[in-house]
């Protein structure tokens, strides 16, 4: 019998080394004798079913024994977590919950802008001991923010808007599927995309996406930074800056390394933990999960060039020069230290927040982004909210907002929506003041970014001439 035909049997991934041992011992004393096929897969599925009446045999004991110390790690309940801000709704906290129950969890947390997502929630921190969980990353890996400051003043914003709207269209590309016409130059496609077959076939897709930015909620904005005192860190005085700010991620490499590596977890998990479904893990000292590992750092770096590869574009065709900025993660899994021992952080639609640690938390196309510095809470496994989080569905959004109605509104505020869909509408998002209230012990503010033209992708409905 292989691997995968004993896991089909409830066969845990961590015991079928010693499964397979214990057949072939079975066989090197004589006991192999029709040892096969359907009888291997009822003798092997008995010791499964009830390995505490194997424990003494001298072939069956040793996989009883494993089996019986991969029950003990059941979780009968979920770890605690603690939860910042209220306005979170109930399915948020089912979804955290049952990623409390997974074996290797050791801390976990809930930032404000929680809602649901696909196994942990978005907003969802989870720490796990030597595992690392696909969905719990999420499906778009390394999904980031990048925010730069640019040489330009205030009021052009104002006096030379045609050359800004000219630099977002011209600058990246939006929608599923999206490519540049032409392929970009970064160093990251020097990187080894042979860490992974599914990296490796899509390396020539992912070449060609690399600067646009896809669809959903990922924007390419310019707005107004204010800073109200020096900072040194970012190397800028208090005053108001023009800044571009962009939101997106891995594109669809990012999507494929995702679903790969999940579905695999998944077909490995024991029948005892199906019910965690997409929370499948990997060990990652296993293969697939050095893998996965590999890939999805490969995708941190590839994300970041996507956005430097933005900027670097749109600030060409602004005739501009970048003189500052900030960028982080907000999809992704780390390796930490917490509570005295290394751990797989998850940051699930989470920012890291350590001790000083820099970092931007977007509103949405009416409301603020913010940039912070982390304050290292503990309890928060040293994260913060990844934005305003959103507070109704892009099918509820479409059937209750027509985006030509809100861009009039807006442009009467002074913000100017190029191109967005209804489903990312300001009303369809939580009040990101509310938000950065809640998490006052989680993040200090140190600059404030006012949208001024959002580019996002759009449903059909344009700006007019």
């Amino acid at each position: 019998m292989n691997r995968r035909q004993l896991q089909k049997i409830g066969v845990p991934p961590h015991c079928v080394a010693v499964a397979i041992e214990s057949l072939q011992t079975a066989a090197s004393q004589g006991l192999g004798m029709g040892l096969k096929g359907k009888r291997a897969r009822q003798l092997v599925a008995r010791v499964v079913a009830a390995p505490e009446t194997f424990v003494s045999d001298t072939i069956w004991g040793r996989l009883a024994k494993e089996l019986l110390a991969e029950h003990e790690h059941a979780r009968q309940e979920p770890i605690p977590y603690r939860t910042w801000g209220t306005d979170i709704d109930e399915g948020a906290h089912v979804q955290m919950r049952n990623a409390c129950l997974v074996p290797s969890a050791v801390g976990a947390a809930l930032m404000p802008d929680a809602h649901v997502g696909y196994g942990l929630p978005i907003g969802g921190v989870l720490a796990c001991q030597r595992a690392v969980i696909p969905y719990a990353v999420g499906v778009d890996i390394a999904c980031r923010m990048k925010l730069s400051v640019l040489d330009l003043p205030v009021e052009s914003l104002d006096t030379r808007r045609e050359p800004f709207r000219n630099a977002l269209e011209r600058g990246t590309r939006f929608g599923v599927g999206c490519e540049h016409k032409s392929a970009q130059s970064h160093a990251v496609m020097d990187d080894d995309w042979n860490v992974t077959r599914i990296t490796r076939e899509r390396k020539d897709k992912a070449w060609k996406q690399l600067g646009t930015s896809g669809s959903g909620n990922h924007f390419v904005e310019f707005g107004v930074v204010t800073l109200s005192e020096r900072d040194a860190e970012l190397g800028l005085d208090a005053g108001q800056y023009v800044g571009l700010l962009s939101h997106s991620g891995s594109r669809g490499v990012g999507a494929a390394v995702c679903s790969t590596y999940s579905q695999i977890a998944q077909r490995q998990l024991s029948k005892q933990f199906k019910n965690l479904g997409r929370l499948a893990w990997l060990e990652l000292s296993s293969e697939a999960g050095q893998e996965y590992w590999a890939a999805m750092n490969l995708m941190g770096r590839y994300a970041a060039a996507n956005h430097a590869v933005i900027h670097r574009l749109v600030a060409k065709l602004l005739g501009a020069q970048i003189v500052g900025g900030v960028e982080n993660h907000h999809n992704f899994a780390w390796l930490e230290n917490h509570r005295g021992q290394e751990v797989v952080v998850h940051r699930k639609g989470a920012t890291p927040a350590g001790q000083g640690a820099l970092g931007v938390i977007p509103g949405s196309m009416a409301d603020p982004a913010f940039v912070v510095r982390g304050l290292g809470h503990p309890e928060s496994l040293d994260s913060a909210s990844h934005g305003a989080g959103r507070r109704m569905s892009r099918r509820q959004a479409k059937d209750t907002y027509r985006i030509s109605h809100v861009r009039r509104e807006l442009a009467e505020r002074g913000i100017e929506v190029l191109e967005a869909g209804s489903d990312e509408v300001p009303g369809v998002y939580k009040d990101i003041r509310q938000v950065m209230a809640a998490q006052q012990d989680l993040v200090e503010v140190i600059a404030q970014f006012d949208p001024r033209i959002v580019r996002m992708c759009g449903d059909g409905s344009r700006a007019e001439d």
